[in-house]
């Protein structure tokens, strides 16, 4: 067993079913470097003690990623399993592919296409959104390393989540919130971060979206709300960043207990990355942390 506190992980992601939170991330040693080894997933009761990870993804013989495995989101459709998650090999643009399993804990398996984003572009954070006509759509990043990037996009997924059933659509750029700050590549490209969306229902209807960014004090997480309760927006960008504090990459999970959390990462520092969950709460003009 291990606590929260011991857990190394990046984009943390949780999933509950049958009275237990399953726990997903970006879990290799170093992720920023070649030879990714794959995905581990943690179980608990508590959200504090938590069954070592199990390994629930591995590149098998002939899979196209070997670099930067981040992001894994664990998604039910239909009686499916499915993990959205990114990666990326020499050659290849950083791209959201869909692994599929019989379960929570896998082993998942590559699943229809290679990739669901446009193979031109350097994508990441794929995430599942199922529209008011139970339509599946994938949410993703158009990275800001490339020119024209630093947008979010959405694209209708394949019935089945086999493929893209659809052309990109941008939904907003990361320029458009008043609350990032513009950041300069290695490669002296310069833009504004997009990382993590993460789709919301509030108890009031409508679509809200949980996206991050960088703000003046490091990394952060804002919220945007669709005007016309759709995916497709257009997309208010709220003033300010909702959560500022060197952490980021969110999502909103009820608890057992009723409560909903908001889970991160902070710091956003490798090896010093935790999880971390948040107490939340509606309000009419968007979410508040309350503990």
């Amino acid at each position: 067993m291990v606590t929260t506190e011991q857990i190394h992980i990046r984009d943390p992601f949780v999933f509950v079913q049958d009275g237990l939170y399953y726990l997903y991330g970006t879990t290799d040693a170093d992720c920023w470097k070649g030879g990714a080894t794959g995905f581990d997933a943690f179980v608990s009761h508590d959200l504090t003690h938590w069954r070592d990870g199990v390994r629930v993804f591995s590149p098998g013989k002939g899979f196209w990623g070997t670099e930067n495995f981040w992001a894994p989101e664990m998604h039910c459709w239909r009686g499916g399993y499915y993990l959205f998650a990114s990666f990326k090999s020499p050659g290849r643009r950083r791209a959201t592919a869909i692994l599929r399993a019989g379960g929570p804990l896998g082993p998942f398996l590559p699943w229809g296409e290679d990739a669901v984003t446009p193979p031109e572009w350097e994508c990441l954070d794929g995430t599942l959104h199922v529209d008011d006509c139970g339509k599946p759509w994938l949410v993703f990043c158009h990275e800001w390393v490339q020119a024209g990037g630093g947008t979010i996009c959405a694209r209708r997924l394949k019935e089945d989540l086999s493929g893209a059933a659809g052309e990109a659509v941008t939904l907003f750029s990361a320029s458009d919130a008043g609350w990032t700050r513009r950041v300069t590549h290695s490669s002296g490209i310069s833009g504004h971060v997009t990382d993590g969306p993460s789709m919301y229902r509030p108890a009031c209807g409508g679509l809200w979206m949980l996206w991050s960014s960088l703000t003046g004090s490091g990394y952060g997480i804002g919220l945007a709300v669709s005007e016309s309760g759709g995916i497709l927006g257009p997309w208010r960008q709220q003033e300010r960043a909702i959560f500022s504090a060197d952490g980021g990459h969110g999502m909103i999970f009820t608890a057992l207990s009723g409560i909903k959390y908001l889970a991160i990462h902070s710091p956003n520092q490798t090896p010093d990355e935790r999880p971390l969950f948040l107490k939340v709460r509606e309000r009419a003009d968007g979410l508040e942390i309350t503990g």
